[in-house]
């Protein structure tokens, strides 16, 4: 129903995510070849490279006064004040700085000779650096090749048929038939669009039409494509700055055009002997963002309005497509809601009420105001919600608790509520496309940063979890995932994933790579990416703290964490680094922090308040 409760639908990333993952680590292995400052007991700011095994070299300073010359070994790749800088041996006699032709000889000498220091340095580790840097690159290569899977591209189940991208094309295939004698419907190289990668794929009701949206990585607006299906596939309409579109009826597309980042016109197009194309929609306020969503058993198209605190919602029913919108409750302020249908009722996933949590609701369709919304079910303290599914007689809710997922099924029929553990490693979901609500499975997928998709099914008929049996690539059963509460300043228990190699000893020497977020109520990414796999292998703990401003705990662990409670997740972030010291996860100078976008600001505020618990920090921006 929706995709991590957010309006914004993207998929098939998997170049993207690639480069994206080559240059996250290219950043951390700069970070760390390079050097991480800090001021000694001498107040002389020095440098300390993990080259530590090069032979150092004494160099002569001058004081401040530039009348004494001390001695001091420093690291090789060391950055010297801004003083006086000689390599002459001890003994030396400085000139005073009276003697200003000599001075100004003696300075250039010095700082010549301090780029030949430092060029012969970079001699020395060059050759080190360049052959870590070519055995990463072809390693990484290495698990790229072996674990590329198309599990994360577009894919849509209609009926007996499967629609699915793989390099920037469209496949159809039987469901019970293998995927790789698919007909190809649509090619964006053929047509032109070589530079684009398809993020969504809608379809007819009657499979007449098929409508996809392109986006090229050097724009954020896609174009909607429509093709005419049947033997000779055929593009019927390209509709320049789509965002999200969805099929009403047949021959009727609904979609959102996309200007400045801004989404606030619904437009409706048709397909038949008439063609044309009819404005039905209009956000008047700047501070919404309109998309498009069909429910589950295509009775209702609904147009959702959202900011980022309150939402409004309009019926579009699918029967009679050219009706105006019908809207649902008018937008109250703090409250958002979404919509789904079952049996002539409307299910409402909404805050509305105490606590301000998502918890599950209906009213009838006739009668939709929040007045005559009943609780249906709520949502445990400190639970995530991550994602809905609502079928004919059962709704699967997708939840996070302390970074464990769970499945709650709930029945229509019987009114009972089944709770779900899912497997210690898994730490994200990813659901599969299933138009049909009145199916007997549910399928998803699990994942974590060093374990790649697998496939897991939930039968309504045995009432059970089935771990699917065909994979394409093999389990990762040499990495051991550890959950931990670190606790913070005020108390609260933060939560820790941590992932080691299960043949590690003394985990203590171990180096540890920190990640952390903590921002606009949204979780640290936990996908699967071959570089977080290629670090186990080689050694690295790998350690996701969860404070708060991010979303891992709810809408509440977001309040805790944003504006100004800002400093809660600095002292959370602070707790869980000394918390996985104490338990033997590494020590502070083999410890390197990772963040990215907004998270830089939790990693930049413990650089400055904290800088001893860690050695090195990499930023990126996305």
């Amino acid at each position: 129903m929706i995709r991590n409760l957010q309006c914004l639908e993207i998929s098939g990333y998997q170049e993207m995510k690639v480069r994206m993952s080559c240059a996250g680590l290219r950043n951390l292995l700069q970070g760390l070849c390079y050097s991480v400052r800090y001021y000694s007991k001498h107040s002389c700011l020095q440098t300390v490279c993990i080259y530590s095994k090069i032979k150092s070299k004494q160099c002569c300073i001058l004081d401040c006064a530039c009348s004494t010359c001390t001695h001091r070994t420093l690291p090789p790749g060391s950055i010297l004040p801004w003083r006086c800088f000689s390599c002459k041996q001890e003994g030396t006699k400085i000139p005073s700085k009276r003697k200003q032709n000599a001075s100004i000889t003696t300075s250039d000498l010095s700082y010549k000779n301090l780029l030949k220091s430092e060029q012969e340095n970079w001699n020395d580790i060059s050759a080190r650096y360049k052959a870590m840097t070519k055995r990463i690159k072809e390693k990484l290569e290495e698990l790229h090749n072996k674990y590329t899977f198309n599990l994360g591209s577009p894919r849509i189940r209609f009926g007996e048929n499967v629609y699915f991208e793989e390099n920037g094309c469209v496949f159809l295939s039987k469901a019970d038939v293998d995927e790789e004698n698919g007909d190809i419907l649509f090619s964006t190289e053929d047509l032109g669009f070589s530079d684009a990668f398809i993020q969504r794929i809608r379809i007819s009701p009657d499979q007449r039409y098929m409508a996809i949206s392109l986006k090229s990585e050097n724009s954020e607006e896609a174009a909607c494509v429509i093709i005419k299906l049947g033997h000779f596939p055929v593009v019927e309409k390209v509709i320049p700055s789509v965002f999200s579109f969805e099929w009403a009826a047949n021959d009727v597309l609904y979609y959102t055009s996309q200007k400045n980042l801004k989404c606030q016109n619904v437009f409706m197009t048709t397909f038949t002997n008439r063609k044309h194309t009819k404005l039905v929609y209009t956000e008047q306020d700047a501070r919404f963002f309109v998309d498009i969503y069909c429910t589950k058993d295509r009775r209702f198209l609904t147009i959702n309005s959202n900011s980022k605190t309150t939402s409004e919602v309009w019926l579009v029913d699918c029967r009679h497509p050219f009706k105006s919108p019908a809207l649902v409750q008018a937008r109250t302020k703090g409250v958002i809601y979404h919509i789904e249908h079952r049996n002539d009722e409307l299910y409402i996933l909404t805050t509305y009420g105490e606590p301000a949590e998502y918890k599950l609701m209906k009213a009838p369709v006739a009668a939709s105001g929040k007045e005559n919304w009943q609780l249906v079910y709520a949502l445990e303290k400190k639970t995530k919600l991550v994602d809905l599914e609502m079928f004919s007689d059962h709704c699967i809710m997708f939840l996070k608790n302390a970074g464990h997922l769970y499945l709650n099924v709930i029945s229509f029929s019987s009114h009972s509520v089944q709770s779900i553990k899912l497997p210690t490693w898994a730490c994200e979901f990813e659901l599969e496309s299933q138009p049909e609500h009145t199916t007997s499975t549910c399928y998803f997928q699990l994942t974590s940063p060093v374990h790649p998709p697998k496939r897991f099914a939930y039968s309504f008929k045995e009432n059970n979890l089935i771990e699917q049996a065909v994979q394409e690539v093999p389990i990762i059963t040499n990495c051991h995932t550890t959950r931990l509460l670190a606790k913070s300043k005020d108390e609260t228990l933060v939560p820790i994933t941590v992932f080691h190699n299960m043949n590690s000893k003394e985990l203590h020497r171990k180096p540890l790579l920190v990640h952390v977020y903590g921002a606009y109520g949204i979780d640290l990414n936990m996908s699967f990416k071959e570089d977080k796999l290629m670090l186990i292998e080689e050694g690295w703990i790998l350690a996701y703290c969860h404070v708060r401003g991010g979303g891992e705990l709810g809408l509440s662990w977001h309040k805790d964490g944003c504006q100004h409670n800002k400093l809660k997740g600095l002292h959370d972030l602070k707790a869980c680094i000394m918390l996985l010291h104490e338990l033997g996860f590494s020590q502070p100078k083999y410890t390197a922090l990772a963040a990215a976008s907004a998270g830089g600001v939790l990693a930049g505020a413990l650089c400055n308040t904290a800088p001893e618990l860690i050695r090195a920090m990499v930023l990126q921006m996305f």
